[in-house]
């Protein structure tokens, strides 16, 4: 799809790459006629082909104005050097598209309009016949884009108008909107957030015409998790915030953040997409009136009247200015895949804004998955130098062929050190950091690692490496390690303790040996392990496979170790990203029971690996997606959406019912697995086996979920389970009961954490001070014996028979 109104990609090729070379080599036959003129030649030839030039030469070549006919009726009439399609000029299509603007060596290159044979126009910038650069398209519908292109396609700033009067503003890629920006409707609506793909996902807000104001989280266009709603009306504590882009000539400018509700008027750029959002939604915002918190059991229960006022809404303007100027009334609330689960309605006080937590809360909301180290962040150049070492020691292991690991390859001499000046060296380039020593530990042992994890080292150099750079999360942890997350959030990188290095450096024969063993092992993924010294101080990494690498919304996540002293989350730091511990869980899963058994197979496995290693303080990491319930979609603000959404897997539709096994509650499917159909992202996870359910004749078997796709059933990843809710009558699993109602279906995520932690004397010390206090199966620091049966007997809880 290079030019609208063309063919195909020949009817502009096929007319010049080859036009030069007929011409030069005709050009001494008899046959032509030619007149000269201030030392010039101008010539009529006729070639053999039945194409006919009338120009120019410059000697035996056409060079100068000409005009060339091809055969099949396109004419090209502009300027020619040494006999190829160079400088200005126009060309004619039988198709009835034109082309007039600059070429270069027989290509559409430079600045140039085309006429669509179907009444689109282009205007802009063209590179080897694509649009590339800063252009505008008038489509035939009359829909606009004005912005940058890459390869044909919209990619950068751009800003697209529909024809009845939507408008985006904000990032493309590959010919969709994806990152940030704004989108209006027509009908006075406006989302100011994260996108992928032409649909919001990630964080954001929605503005909708009566002035009311919904902040929270997307998952593909449908509200996916906790967010705060502002009626109409309301006095918000703070204003959101959205950047605007102006130009200045052909350059596109950001003009940073700018007030939501500011008067100002610039030049604002405008820019498109093909098609996307030709039906643009409308999302009902109308509040929920109930008293205190809306559970998912009270949905059926619930009667929701359209005609209901605005809480706001008094009947006195006593009453209406006391509660616009000192409180406003808010609704938090949660979604699961556009369906609305929970809700609580409160006040928030204005008088004591400035110190109000709740007001300090808001302004914490996170806004993603880590934040995106720039240029003039405290870790840029300590992301430059890793990212300059990983590309340097990766590419210099790979071209070494594949062999067995040795003795040797392990242990703290194995290794590679280099020094890379900023001015670069006889083996080193240049670089814009800071010079650096670099330390990469054990190469062979690694490559083979990723090798055996089926990670492809030219992926992993660009998921690392690439140019947009690395973000920079917060810690979890008692640690204080720093996490970075790489871009396409397939790795993370972690930082170490010298003690920590020292251990994995000495467990890793015997790791490699586990993992090489056990596909389907659950503990980290390690990809490498490397140190940089900037200016004397140490910094020493790992690399490890991102357990929560998925399409889906994680929307729990939680740190299980078993123990109970400490092992709860402070319910007034709880956001989208908080890790949650052992007493915060209030869930059970249960498992088809041949998944159950390998997964209690597998644990063990590992946990006696870890004993024999001496290491405890080990975790469960465990990710929840939830799926609304079935019941409450008819109540869903985004019926229209999740139609469109079923409408656009219309692939799906035709898998064969006799492959079908319904997993009560209705919500999750698992077909027959079809290695070609699934829409798996490529993770740390693609070496295990794609598991067997015996519902299905005990057959590998796929998650099929409407609206994302096909997923590989793997341990530990896309695995469906029942989610039933505990009553808590105490602190402990053994004091609680099942909810009945309370049952989700769920997918789960999960590996073994957190293993560079030995049993050594520090916490032989901190056992024996802590006992004196409190139970000793209550605390973390106990003997790798004891860890592991207390650790497994906590899971098999957790996932009960």
């Amino acid at each position: 799809m290079l030019v609208c109104g063309l063919a195909a990609d020949e009817e502009i090729s096929s007319s010049f790459v080859l036009v030069h070379m007929n011409i030069g080599l005709e050009s001494k036959k008899a046959g032509a006629s030619m007149s000269y003129e201030h030392g010039e030649i101008h010539c009529k030839k006729v070639l053999s082909n039945g194409d006919v030039y009338v120009g120019d030469f410059g000697g035996l070549l056409p060079h100068g104005m000409g005009r060339y006919t091809w055969t099949d009726g396109t004419i090209y009439h502009g300027q020619w050097e040494e006999s190829k399609i160079t400088g200005r000029g126009k060309i004619f299509w039988p198709s009835g598209a034109t082309y007039e603007g600059e070429f270069c060596g027989g290509f559409l290159h430079g600045a140039g309009t085309l006429f669509g044979v179907d009444g689109s126009t282009y205007r802009g910038l063209w590179r080897m016949n694509k649009q590339h650069g800063k252009g505008i398209k008038l489509y035939s519908n009359l829909d606009e884009y004005d912005g940058l292109w890459r390869e044909g396609l919209q990619e950068g700033i751009g800003t697209y108008r529909w024809s009845n009067g939507n408008t985006y503003s904000g990032n493309w890629k590959a010919g969709k909107m994806r990152g940030k920006g704004v989108m209006k409707w027509a009908n006075g609506d406006l989302f100011d957030g994260n996108w992928l793909d032409g649909l919001e996902n990630g964080s954001g807000y929605y503005k909708y015409a009566d002035g009311s104001i919904y902040v929270g989280i997307w998952s593909r266009g449908l509200k996916d998790g906790h967010g705060t709603f502002f009626p109409a009306g309301s006095r918000l504590p703070y204003q959101h915030r959205y950047s605007e882009y102006i130009v200045y000539g052909n350059k596109v400018q950001s003009l940073g953040p700018t007030s939501l509700f500011s008067k100002r008027r610039k030049k604002v750029i405008r820019w498109s997409m093909i098609g996307y959002l030709r039906n643009p939604k409308r999302i009902s915002h109308r509040p929920s009136f109930l008293d205190g918190v809306w559970n998912i059991g009270d949905a059926c229960e619930s009667s929701l009247s359209e005609n209901t006022p605005y809480a706001l809404c008094s009947s006195t303007d006593e009453g209406r200015h006391g509660l616009q100027n000192d409180s406003v009334l808010v609704y938090d609330r949660e979604y699961m895949q556009g369906v609305l689960i929970t809700e609580s309605m409160r006040y928030y006080d204005f008088r004591r804004s400035q110190k109000s937590k709740w007001h300090l809360k808001m302004k914490k909301q996170p806004r993603g998955p880590g934040e995106t180290i720039y240029k003039g962040h405290r870790s840029y150049y300590l992301m430059l130098n890793l990212q300059l070492g990983i590309r340097y020691t990766v590419g210099k292991i790979t071209p070494v062929p594949m062999r067995e690991v040795r003795s040797s390859d392990f242990g703290t001499r194995a290794r590679i050190r280099m020094y890379f000046p900023s001015k670069g060296s006889q083996f080193t380039p240049p670089h814009s950091s800071i010079g650096f020593f670099w330390k990469d530990y054990c190469p062979m042992v690694f490559r083979n690692l990723r090798e055996m994890f089926k990670i492809d080292a030219a992926d992993y150099m660009m998921s690392i490496c690439g140019g947009d750079g690395l973000k920079e999360l917060s810690s979890p942890g008692k640690s204080g390690s720093i996490f970075y997350l790489s871009q396409d959030e397939r790795f993370v990188i972690k930082t170490l303790r010298k003690y920590e290095l020292k251990i994995l450096l000495k467990m890793l024969p015997n790791y490699y040996d586990h993992v090489g063993a056990y596909d389907n092992t659950l503990i980290t993924k390690f990809f490498g392990l490397h140190r940089l010294t900037i200016k004397g101080k140490k910094v020493r990494f790992v690399v490890m496979g991102n357990m929560f690498r998925t399409e889906l919304r994680i929307h729990r996540r939680y740190d299980l170790k078993g123990s109970s002293h400490g092992r709860s989350t402070n319910k007034h730091n709880i956001n989208e990203n908080t890790t949650l511990k052992d007493l915060d869980l209030t869930y059970v899963f249960h498992l088809e029971k041949s998944w159950r058994e390998s997964l209690f197979r597998q644990i063990s496995l590992d946990c006696e690996f870890l004993e024999s290693q001496s290491i405890i303080d080990y975790s469960m990491l465990l990710g929840l997606h939830f799926r609304a319930p079935e019941h409450l979609k008819a109540y869903s603000e985004s019926q229209s959406l999740l139609k469109r959404s079923a409408n656009s897997q219309d692939d799906i539709s035709d898998v064969q019912l006799c492959d079908e096994v319904r997993t009560p509650p209705k919500g999750l499917r698992l077909v027959a697995h079809e290695p070609s159909s699934v829409s798996s992202l490529p993770g740390s996870h693609m070496r295990g086996s794609t598991l067997r359910a015996s519902a299905a004749g005990n057959k590998e078997v796929d998650l099929l979920l409407p609206g994302t796709g096909r997923l590989r059933v793997q341990l530990g990843v896309n695995m469906p389970a029942q989610a039933r809710w505990k009553l808590l009558h105490g602190e402990g699993l053994d004091t609680t009961e099942l909810d009945p109602a309370g049952v989700y279906d769920v997918v789960l995520y999960f590996g073994i954490i957190d293993v560079l932690q030995e049993y050594n004397m520090n916490k032989k010390i901190e056992h024996v001070c802590k006992s004196l206090k409190l139970d000793p199966a209550s605390i973390s620091a106990v003997d790798p014996k004891m860890y592991k049966k207390r650790f497994i007997r906590f899971l098999e809880k957790v996932f009960p028979e």
